[in-house]
């Protein structure tokens, strides 16, 4: 028996190819998307992904150019909140590159679309 492609059931139903079960259908059915929605969808959740990537990036560069700057005994009180502060924006970065990636997940694994993106 094949899973459901969005909540992991197991179901013997296809719809174009993809195992769905019952309950997955009827919600599909009663909230249809079409290609191109669901498209965008996809378009921006990945924007979100590559724009979430990119902080990251810059907040790695940045952090680990400070530590260069650094010397490598004990460092002055300023360069201390450097790092600090560095650091606090890597982490940040890094739950936002988390989020927009559980957001794409979601949206290909299960159709599920984060509210923000709902069209009314």
């Amino acid at each position: 028996m094949a899973q459901c492609a969005y909540c992991k059931a197991e179901t013997e139903l296809y719809e174009n190819g993809t195992p769905v079960c019952v309950v997955c259908a009827g919600a599909r059915a009663v909230n249809p998307r079409s290609p191109a929605a669901e498209s965008q969808i996809r378009l921006k959740l990945l924007q979100e992904v590559r724009q979430a990537t990119d902080r990251v990036n810059a907040a790695a560069e940045s952090f680990s150019s400070i530590v260069k700057v650094i010397p490598s005994d004990v460092p002055n009180p300023d360069g201390a909140l450097r790092i600090t502060h560095a650091s606090r924006e890597l982490s940040t970065a890094r739950a936002e590159l988390m989020v927009a990636h559980r957001r794409l997940n979601e949206f290909l694994s299960r159709g599920v679309i984060p509210e923000d993106l709902k069209v009314s």
